[in-house]
């Protein structure tokens, strides 16, 4: 989970921990969902890496990639993450930073909206759409309760439909 917008995040996170879900997380995601007193990990204990570059790195890594774009029905892919001691990644949460509002303003400075530019994010995204047969991906707020809700109903686990879609 790594989301600029952090309205009923935590419901949504506190829920999939309720259902044992493990949930990781970055920076200020973290920090929030950890206030809440949400059980979250860093994305660092999944990475054996350090946040770097004031938080510009973080989940552009191959722990992270390599979980979301295994395919789970391909022995060799399955056999890869075993052999790097790669878990794999079942729901992708991003809400991307607010680019285009940010560059609207009159005030806004280029550094700000450079830092605005969202890297990991939309890769993420991208790997979880591309792998939807076996990853859900999540971008707005409004999506966490129905998605909480079907995984609460189908013993953890979305639908392909749903997946579909949501990709």
């Amino acid at each position: 989970i790594s989301v600029y917008d952090k309205r009923d995040l935590s419901d949504f996170a506190g829920g999939l921990v309720e259902m044992g879900w493990e949930v990781y997380s970055t920076g200020g995601t973290l920090r929030a969902l950890e206030g809440a007193g949400i059980a979250v990990r860093s994305i660092s204990l999944l990475t054996s890496f350090p946040e770097i570059m004031e938080g510009r790195v973080k989940t552009l890594h191959p722990a992270v990639h390599g979980g979301i774009l295994a395919r789970r029905q391909s022995p060799a892919h399955m056999a890869a993450l075993a052999a790097q001691q790669i878990r794999p990644i079942d729901l992708v949460v991003v809400a991307l930073y607010p680019f285009e509002k940010t560059v609207a303003r009159p005030d806004v400075t280029l550094a700000e909206a450079v830092e605005n530019i969202d890297i990991g994010g939309p890769s993420m995204i991208r790997g979880a759409a591309k792998n939807h047969e076996s990853v859900g991906v999540v971008t707005d707020p409004s999506q966490y309760a129905p998605v909480l809700e079907e995984i609460r109903r189908n013993d953890g686990t979305l639908s392909a439909e749903t997946r579909y879609r949501l990709a």
